[in-house]
């Protein structure tokens, strides 16, 4: 039996790479409120998807970067909280500004390579971190 969702709605996350750590929020909002997650959103009507990317890195983070590159799509079927997104991912190399949560995160900081594995639940988000860290 297949759950039905709403239509799908097209989002960006952002892997902003600085050195050796990667910039997570921690979700203020559903699906995945509280946990670890890129920064990302909605794209608006009419907007490019990478240049949405970087508007919701500067608001949910407050830090400017440059896309390098797309990394994957994928879907995030959340039917518990009735969504489906489709998840454009772009890697990104920091430029300037300390991470500072605004929009729907609670927090947002870097967080070295190394802890992505214990630190984020979802695997489909930690695939997207190592794929655009081998890529760099």
């Amino acid at each position: 039996m297949s759950v039905s969702l709403p239509t799908p709605v097209p989002c960006v996350g952002v892997v902003c790479l600085r050195g050796d750590s990667v910039l997570l929020i921690r979700r203020g909002t559903p699906p995945r409120q509280g946990e670890w997650s890129l920064p990302g959103g909605r794209i608006e009507p009419g907007e490019r998807a990478a240049d949405a990317a970087l508007r919701e890195l500067r608001e949910e983070t407050g830090v400017a970067a440059e896309i390098t590159g797309l990394v994957d799509v994928v879907d995030g079927l959340f039917p518990e909280a009735g969504r489906h997104y489709v998840l454009i991912d772009y890697a990104a190399r920091w430029l300037s500004g300390e991470p500072v949560a605004g929009d729907d995160a609670v927090e947002a900081r870097f967080v070295a390579l190394g802890e992505v594995e214990t630190l984020i639940g979802w695997s489909e988000t930690r695939r997207i971190i190592r794929m655009a860290a081998a890529a760099r």
